[in-house]
């Protein structure tokens, strides 16, 4: 079932997630759902703040827009940044309207552990792209965004563009 993707400024997408306690039927569903979700958006990753739901899980896929499709789901997940930093150009979000991207700075490779949806423990090192997503991704399980990471003139500006968008949009639908 494709969920709804919770749009900033919405006080749900700052909120620091509860651990999965145990990988039930629904959280299964969950991760199916999100999985659906991310690829209809279309995007290459989905935290589950993202659909309004404060667990740390999310969903990624490097290769969303090839024809073989590589999911992964990730249950409580934690990084360790290494390497470099570089910049991921034009990142951008599901969850931040108005198409907005930006240059961020990302670690090159991090280390990954986390739960598979069966329950697999992994630990292992991703670099590039991916370990790029799973930055974006795993800041979301804290509460933050990407324009979390801009500077503040530029974030200023885009937040202004939003409640100009978001006035237009109370004024076109008036409850």
């Amino acid at each position: 079932m494709i969920l709804e993707i919770v749009k900033y400024p919405d006080e749900r997408l700052k909120v620091v997630c509860e651990p999965v306690e145990e990988i039930t039927d629904e959280i299964r569903q969950l991760c199916d759902d999100m999985l659906e979700t991310m690829y209809a958006a279309p995007g290459v990753g989905l935290a589950a703040p993202q659909i309004g739901v404060s667990k740390r899980l999310l969903v990624m896929d490097p290769q969303a827009a090839e024809e073989v499709k590589k999911p992964r789901v990730l249950i409580n997940p934690r990084l360790e940044l290494l390497g470099e930093t570089v910049v991921s150009e034009q990142e951008g979000c599901l969850s931040v309207p108005l198409g907005y991207r930006a240059d961020v700075p990302r670690s090159e490779k991090v280390r990954l552990t986390a739960t598979l949806q069966d329950g697999t423990q992994i630990d292992e090192i991703l670099e590039g792209y991916e370990a790029i997503i799973v930055q974006h991704e795993y800041d979301h399980l804290d509460g933050k965004l990407f324009i979390d990471h801009i500077s503040r003139l530029k974030r200023n500006l885009y937040d202004t563009r939003v409640k100009k968008w978001l006035k237009r949009q109370s004024d076109k639908n008036p409850r």
